[in-house]
């Protein structure tokens, strides 16, 4: 009996124990070397709300494929992605034709982007897959058809507002290959927010309406992820999304505490 009460008390004990750190298993060693380059230091921060690791599992991204980077601004993901896909993958950040905007606002933030990113980038001490930029107006014949992923981050918005969406997408389905897929991130609206709050100059979208919107342009969504839901996020603020980190127009810490936007995540393929 003692040996039983002996044997019962020591494995409520171990029960009780925490279990040891142990590495996401979801998480290839290629991706955690992405994950840990010193050029990253500053981003780990996002991490939390991004979650690279989970999202470009979901999008299908794997070393060695050819992967399109739309508008990729700061190079958060740039840094995630050359680095994972390698020396047999190509990176290619793709920036939008400030001819296709209808706003001259975004057309002339659109034109600086090229410049921008050419001025950054070489701080960033990338190495692994090549990279290279072209405006969308003047890719080269020779790659269309040879895209396997196409990622626009936080970027529908302003493809929205700006009225290039259906020239730009346009260009995307056309550099995908057949079996080619389409992985957005947007900032989500309630379901029930207005058309004026969803117009993109809050940030926030809809995701039905991004869906619809997506699909009427030649792709069928193949799932949705909650990996980069914020419950937290109310997602009806009056300055939009900017009043959440990290551009937080906001100084009120109750904000920060809310931390980056409420997002949908969604996958498409081409038809």
């Amino acid at each position: 009996m003692r040996r039983i009460l002996a044997a019962a008390l020591a494995a409520t004990v171990l029960a009780a124990m925490p279990a040891p750190a142990m590495a996401d298993p979801r998480i290839s060693p290629a991706m955690e070397a992405a994950l840990s380059q010193a050029n990253r230091a500053d981003d780990h921060a996002r991490d939390a709300f991004r979650h690279p690791a989970q999202t470009l599992a979901f999008f299908g991204v794997e070393p060695g494929m050819t992967v399109v980077d739309y508008m990729p601004a700061g190079g958060w993901y740039t840094r995630v992605l050359v680095p994972y896909l390698g020396k047999n993958g190509r990176y290619i950040g793709l920036m939008p034709d400030p001819s296709a905007a209808q706003v001259e606002g975004n057309a002339r933030y659109f034109a600086a982007l090229p410049a921008k990113f050419a001025e950054a980038s070489p701080k960033w001490n990338l190495s692994g897959a090549p990279v290279s930029t072209y405006v969308s107006s003047e890719l080269p014949d020779t790659l269309q058809g040879t895209v396997d992923r196409v990622l626009i981050f936080r970027e529908m918005h302003n493809l929205l507002r700006s009225g290039a969406l259906r020239i730009e997408l346009g260009r995307i389905r056309d550099l995908l290959a057949d079996n080619g897929m389409l992985g957005i991130v947007q900032h989500r609206a309630k379901p029930w927010a207005s058309g004026d709050y969803t117009n993109g100059g809050k940030g926030y979208l809809r995701q039905n309406d991004v869906i619809g919107l997506v699909e009427a342009h030649g792709f069928t969504l193949v799932g949705t992820s909650e990996i980069n839901a914020n419950p937290k996020d109310t997602a009806d603020w009056p300055g939009g999304v900017w009043e959440l980190p990290p551009g937080l127009s906001s100084k009120n810490e109750a904000r920060k505490a809310v931390g980056e936007s409420d997002r949908m995540t969604l996958l498409f393929r081409k038809r």
